[in-house]
């Protein structure tokens, strides 16, 4: 058994390791850390895995926070020697330090965690920072209208979250499917099951309506160099949207096409957005719209553009092969949806102008044409894809033809 000094620098190891875990996310309360210690303690450790699988079965009860717990495992016992020296204590031999991991996903939210205990600033001493119903960040830099590409680390990660935290309601449409409702046309099949139900005496009027549902979500975002920030921060608000719901579907084109709904479905943002990058091969590539919307209405119009859905198509228009194939793709899938925005930065510039070929292409076969570089542009695509503003005429494509 260690001596009573000895133990004590565990448990403070332990809680300041929990404190790193709560602030990177993970929701660990004082009961856990009381089991903690008293794991490692009653378990002893031999070698480095004894000590994480130890603490692993304490503090990780939900499956996104595994990642989360391994990068601050990683960094706040392995950065420090803390192992070697528990080890020490607890052991009569420390066994030698092991290679350093490969960097994965969590790893910049457990580092910045990391960081704070370390530094140990006075909470008064921090200025706050506050996403408010709006989704408008406030401080000592207001980042609503700041370009993407302009931004600082620090910024990019506040715009991250306020991205993932916004949410799409968007507007419904009816369906020629009937439902039971207080008010409406008159359903004769209820009502007369009603009379029977009065021996036929009494007539009991019900009625019914045409049903409502939300469209599904289509979004097709370009990953090429010139485009391949903005798609990184966009992709944080398709994760959080297609969090809310399960009709959402998210595809990746630069040279070919990439299905990566499922890997934003998972619950984790950085875990999402690592499994994107490595089911992508031709990430920061060149561009070719025509052969990826040609991919895309051969393979899966026919399974995500049912029910009358709304595709986002996020692109810069910068096309390599600009033949009469992409207007010909761009036809086909607008008229296989109800309703075709285009989300384009380039936007940004007042002088903007379409005399590229692609985008003059593409522009009479979309619905509307907006911005997409900044909080301020996603909050009006949201606005506008919720029903609650009509479109403006600013967003019409035949302003830049």
């Amino acid at each position: 058994m260690a001596p009573k000094e000895a133990r004590s620098r565990i448990t403070d190891n332990i809680v300041y390791f929990a404190r790193t875990l709560r602030k990177a996310g993970v929701p660990v309360g004082p009961a856990s850390v009381v089991d903690a210690v008293s794991a490692v303690e009653v378990s002893g450790i031999e070698n480095r895995d004894d000590l994480y699988w130890t603490l692993h079965a304490v503090f990780v009860r939900k499956r996104e926070h595994r990642v989360l717990f391994d990068e601050a495992f990683r960094i706040y016992w392995q950065s420090r020697g803390l192992i070697e020296k528990m080890l020490a204590i607890l052991s009569p031999v420390a066994p030698p330090r092991g290679a350093p991991e490969k960097p994965k996903a969590g790893q910049t939210r457990a580092s910045q965690a990391f960081q704070a205990a370390k530094e140990r600033v006075a909470e008064e001493t921090v200025p706050e920072i506050e996403v408010d119903a709006k989704f408008t960040v406030s401080g000592k830099e207001l980042l609503q209208t700041r370009d993407f590409a302009q931004m600082t680390a620090e910024e990019i990660a506040l715009a991250k979250q306020a991205l993932r935290d916004m949410t799409l309601p968007m507007d419904k449409i009816r369906l020629r499917r009937l439902k039971a409702s207080s008010r409406g046309r008159i359903d004769p099949r209820r009502t007369l099951r009603a009379s029977m139900r009065a021996g036929g005496d009494m007539i009991d009027l019900k009625f019914r309506k045409p049903a409502e549902k939300r469209p599904p979500l289509v979004a097709l975002c370009d990953i090429s160099g010139s485009m391949s920030q903005y798609s990184r921060l966009l992709l944080h608000f398709l994760h959080g949207v297609t969090a809310e719901r399960r009709d959402v579907h998210t595809f990746l084109f630069g040279t070919r096409l990439t299905n990566v709904t499922r890997q934003l479905r998972m619950k984790d943002p950085d875990e999402a957005l690592e499994a994107c990058s490595d089911g992508v091969e031709d990430w920061s590539g060149g561009t070719r719209i025509a052969s990826a919307l040609r991919d895309f209405n051969l393979h899966w119009s026919r399974r995500v553009l049912g029910g009358k859905p709304t595709v986002l198509l996020i692109t810069d228009g910068l096309e390599r092969d600009t033949d009469e194939d992409l207007e010909r793709e761009m036809d086909r899938l607008h008229r296989s949806c109800r309703r075709l925005v285009w989300l384009n930065p380039l936007l940004r510039f007042d002088g903007f102008e379409a005399k590229a070929k692609g985008i003059r292409a593409m522009l009479p076969h979309v619905d509307e044409f907006r911005a997409a570089h900044s909080l301020d542009a996603v909050s009006d695509l949201v606005d506008a894809l919720s029903g609650g503003n009509a479109p403006k005429p600013d967003v019409a494509p035949r302003n830049w033809l």
